[in-house]
């Protein structure tokens, strides 16, 4: 290999690594785990465009793409659980509200699927104030709906006949403006 093609070939890794990076820098708001086993990762995005596209917020109108990654732990999992595995029909709303101005801006978030997080719940915002704002985030996270999921007999006998009671967490501070001004 010649000096020529090494040094485009160089180039062109690095490029690569640059695309990658812009697409998968992520704020983490916040982090958490619940029995029995399902972690929690919930953050701020770079914006994307979203189909359908009647159903989501323009990315020319968007400032941040709000998501909470839900999966399975790695380690004390029920039997038979897919570690890292996405965890479905929870409904998962929001609320961002603007520090300064007090400013709220309330979205539910839907599961989406993409080839960085994979399966993940989000929704495209505009935040209720300037980017450079600080913004207090709760997440309200419920689990499946009755007759959404069903439950057998074992995993009753071990858990109960609900995946999980219902959880709020609360984040204080968050300041979005470096991943709102990312762009894709």
């Amino acid at each position: 290999m010649n000096i020529r093609t090494k040094i485009q070939l160089t180039v062109f890794c690095f490029l690569l690594c640059l695309n990658h990076f812009a697409h998968s820098v992520e704020l983490v708001i916040g982090e958490a785990m619940i029995k029995p086993g399902i972690q929690f990762i919930f953050e701020g995005a770079v914006k994307d465009s979203i189909s359908p596209e009647n159903y989501h917020l323009d990315v020319t109108k968007t400032d941040v793409h709000l998501e909470a990654r839900v999966n399975w732990a790695s380690e004390n999992l029920p039997a038979g659980t897919p570690a890292g595995g996405f965890v479905p029909y929870l409904t998962i709303t929001a609320e961002v509200r603007n520090a300064r101005t007090g400013d709220l801006l309330a979205v539910d978030l839907v599961p989406h699927i993409n080839l960085i997080d994979n399966f993940h719940y989000a929704r495209n915002i505009a935040l209720p104030g300037k980017i450079n704002d600080k913004y207090d985030v709760v997440f309200h996270v419920m689990p499946p709906a009755a007759y959404t999921l069903s439950y057998h007999k074992d995993w009753r006998s071990k858990y109960g006949d609900q995946l999980f009671e219902a959880k709020t967490f609360h984040f204080k501070g968050i300041d979005f403006e470096a991943i709102a001004r990312a762009t894709r």
